[in-house]
């Protein structure tokens, strides 16, 4: 890459590192109280996980669009888009609980998933303005923000609540003017620093051979892609290791609560699995980069298949903790690998649009692990979960080491 080109892709991945950072922190200041508020407005305990179901919905459902609107209006345009939607999403749901309106609480809630699924996709704006040696390391410094963004989110939520009462208003109501100051910030940052247009830059470094794709010539359409081994791979990669932690995930804090646990210990737990989500993403992304996209993504999904079965081997504190921690980091391999791969064989024509749909695949993934786990476990319990997340592991494993094997038998063609 050229010296103009890596000092634009270095200030363009910056941005967006400090964008991911604030969106995260935004949406972490509110996901823990999204059960407990949807109980107290719907009246109806059984309605409580319905405002975070909806907030899954509608970043599955709009991912395909924002990767059509990268396309058209370009990716800066799009980001700030996310940006402002997500604080307006806010808003609407700060006015909500003043109001103690459900359904405009799951209004707010389905428009800041939205934007949560507009900055899900910077990683791949981020890649797109790097050769494909450095694709991975970018992906996972964007992706790093999230760590950020677990540290800050926590510490703004109990202060601003704590205004709020102050106040004499609710005290969610803090947490939300929080989170709509946190995407505005994001709007601005992204409108002053992230220049060039990264679609455009990206495009300029293609055409200089730093950033060829696999692929070139007219855009192919997304069923054709995913034929191809390598795309199927990669988006199965983080398709099933969304899944593995999605299911695990979202059911431990109840197994761990029906084993008496205090709910300081199910913080704790699920703070170590964030912090195997997203602190090691550099050393990821590095590998990614050095030994290759399926030798990680085979890592990542062993890394999954021993945690789902280390998970249930017991209900200690220390024990369960290690497993969530692993089952972090193993999706953080398959998702940094896999992101990387499936931007290695997309030309500028086809990327946004097929990365949008890879993510609303995740989404959609994340909804069904999420809603299933509970059926899983109210009829078969934990245990069964461990050996249902590590079988859906193997499913990458088993498509990674295809993929390579194939790939090392394939014949040499004729000079």
């Amino acid at each position: 890459m050229t010296t103009p080109y890596a000092t634009q892709a270095a200030r363009i991945t910056r941005t967006l590192f400090g964008a991911q950072s604030l969106g995260s922190a935004a949406t972490i200041t509110i996901f823990p109280i999204l059960t407990i508020l949807g109980a107290q407005l719907s009246g109806i305990p059984a309605l409580a996980g319905l405002p975070a179901t909806t907030y899954l919905v509608g970043q599955a459902a709009s991912a395909f669009m924002w990767g059509a609107a990268m396309d058209r209006i370009g990716r800066r345009g799009a980001l700030i888009s996310g940006a402002l939607i997500g604080t307006i999403g806010m808003l609407v749901s700060t006015v909500a609980v003043a109001r103690m309106s459900f359904m405009l609480f799951l209004a707010g809630a389905a428009l800041i998933g939205m934007a949560t699924a507009a900055l899900a996709l910077s990683r791949f704006v981020a890649a797109e303005v790097h050769a494909p040696d450095q694709r991975a390391r970018a992906i996972s410094n964007v992706v790093l923000g999230g760590t950020v963004g677990a540290v800050l989110g926590p510490m703004i939520a109990g202060p601003m609540a704590r205004v709020a009462v102050a106040r004499g208003v609710n005290e969610f109501i803090g947490p939300y003017v929080a989170g709509a100051g946190l995407f505005a910030l994001v709007g601005v940052l992204l409108f002053a620093w992230l220049r060039p247009e990264p679609r455009d830059l990206g495009r300029a470094l293609a055409g200089t051979g730093g950033g060829t794709a696999a692929v070139s010539g007219p855009a192919r359409p997304i069923l054709t892609i995913l034929r191809e081994r390598p795309a199927l791979v990669a988006v199965a990669a983080m398709i099933f290791a969304q899944m593995t932690m999605a299911m695990l995930m979202v059911i431990t804090s109840l197994h761990m609560r029906n084993h008496d646990h205090p709910l300081t210990n199910i913080s704790f737990v699920i703070s170590a699995h964030v912090v195997g989500m997203y602190a090691f993403s550099i050393i990821s992304g590095r590998l990614a980069d050095a030994w290759g996209r399926g030798p990680v993504i085979m890592t990542g999904a062993s890394v999954l298949v021993l945690a789902s079965l280390a998970a249930p081997l017991s209900p200690r504190l220390v024990p369960i903790a290690v497993a969530l921690f692993l089952l972090g980091l193993g999706w953080n391999f398959c998702y940094v690998a896999g992101s990387s791969l499936l931007a290695d064989q997309l030309s500028p024509p086809e990327r946004a649009r097929t990365q949008g749909f890879n993510d609303l695949l995740l989404g959609l993934t994340s909804a069904v692990g999420s809603l299933g786990s509970g059926v899983v476990f109210a009829a078969v319990g934990y245990g069964a979960m461990g050996l249902v997340g590590a079988a859906v592991a193997l499913i990458p494993l088993s498509l990674a080491a295809w993929w390579r094997l194939g790939a090392r038998v394939a014949p040499v063609p004729a000079s």
